[in-house]
């Protein structure tokens, strides 16, 4: 390689490293999202978030069928804690069932754990299951973090992080909606 063009290179790897972090200081994400993107609209806003498919391909694949069924439209939020919320229970869409909200999936478990080396923080995406289960008995219920969450690491399989809209997170409330949950660039059905 010549003087020159290692200086070009040189010069054009720095602008890009300088307009990524313009865009991480302007609080948008510096490149386009590597995996799939599903767009999760709610009462009290919409997120983006994209799925770890390399990380956790058998979860991320039984999640996209649910969502390309629509069956988290209509859904609601049924646990908040002051570092997550979650949902993805069918029977939340009977408000008067509300006392047995989380129990409730899809009725197909996914059977595996895909445990990520990516610690759960601010954002981060992961199936629930009952506390008398285990991780491969996941299937529908989501949760996403409000805050980190070391004690989930190596516990829950991480499915993806929100990389729009984090504010929504923290203004969802217990009995909130979920308008739809769609796979962006197919969008809702």
């Amino acid at each position: 390689m010549t003087k020159r063009a290692i200086v070009v290179a040189w010069a054009v790897a720095a602008a890009v490293a300088v307009t990524s972090a313009q865009a991480q200081r302007a609080g948008q994400p510096a490149a386009p999202a590597a995996g799939t993107v599903m767009v999760l609209e709610t009462a009290k806003g919409t997120m983006e978030i994209e799925l770890f498919d390399k990380d956790a391909p058998k979860s991320v694949d039984h999640i996209l069928k649910l969502v390309r069924r629509n069956f988290y439209r209509g859904l609601r939020v049924h646990w908040v804690q002051a570092t997550l919320i979650q949902f993805g229970d069918p029977t939340s869409r009977d408000m008067s069932k509300q006392s047995t909200w989380g129990e409730g999936g899809s009725g197909f478990r996914i059977g595996v754990a895909e445990f990520s080396k990516k610690p759960f923080e601010r954002g981060s995406v992961g199936l629930a299951f009952r506390s008398n289960q285990t991780a491969t008995d996941a299937d529908s219920q989501m949760f996403i973090c409000k805050s980190a969450n070391p004690q989930l690491n190596g516990k829950y399989t991480m499915i993806g992080k929100v990389t729009k809209g984090i504010e929504v997170v923290d203004k969802l409330e217990l009995t909130d909606q979920i308008k739809q949950l769609y796979v962006k660039g197919e969008g809702p059905k």
